[in-house]
């Protein structure tokens, strides 16, 4: 028998105002990609998504950081290899609606261009690497914009 390898992941739904969802393009793969990336020795997949988001988007600020789930997918066959995968959710506050982030953290991406844009989350085609499995999870535009105008002020 094979040995499998496990690879721990970090992926990040984020979303702003609006319930729109963040994606991108990616170098090397079909289809629309969130941010991602892999745990480094030692460290916790929130700490992983945290530095995945700033390293492939240039991100910092996110907000109501939630863990959505974890399962194991199959990377390949053959040799076995498989992504232990953390999806967390996210809210961010980004007025621009589309830009391009250079990787500048001088790991296996470095240099390598990310296009983001926002979409509906619920409209959208599959992703690549089927990153898209919990978005059903991430709240309605309707519900996104609902909540934003729940802010209750200190003297209330």
């Amino acid at each position: 028998m094979e040995n499998v390898t496990y690879v721990q992941k970090a992926c990040a739904y984020i979303t702003r105002d609006t319930g729109e969802l963040l994606v991108f393009e990616g170098p090397g793969h079909d289809g629309l990609q969130i941010p991602k990336g892999t745990l480094e020795p030692g460290e916790t997949p929130r700490e992983a998504l945290f530095r995945e988001v700033v390293e492939e988007s240039g991100l910092g600020a996110l907000s109501a950081t939630r863990h959505l789930s974890t399962d194991v997918w199959t990377r390949r066959r053959s040799p076995p290899k498989r992504y232990v995968r953390h999806f967390f959710h996210s809210s961010v506050h980004e007025p621009r609606d589309r830009w391009t982030h250079t990787v500048t953290d001088g790991g296996g991406e470095h240099g390598s261009e990310f296009e983001f844009r926002w979409i509906d989350p619920h409209a959208a085609r599959e992703f690549a690497l089927d990153l898209d499995e919990y978005v059903h999870l991430l709240p309605s535009a309707d519900s996104a914009v609902e909540n934003a105008g729940d802010i209750v002020s200190a003297s209330d």
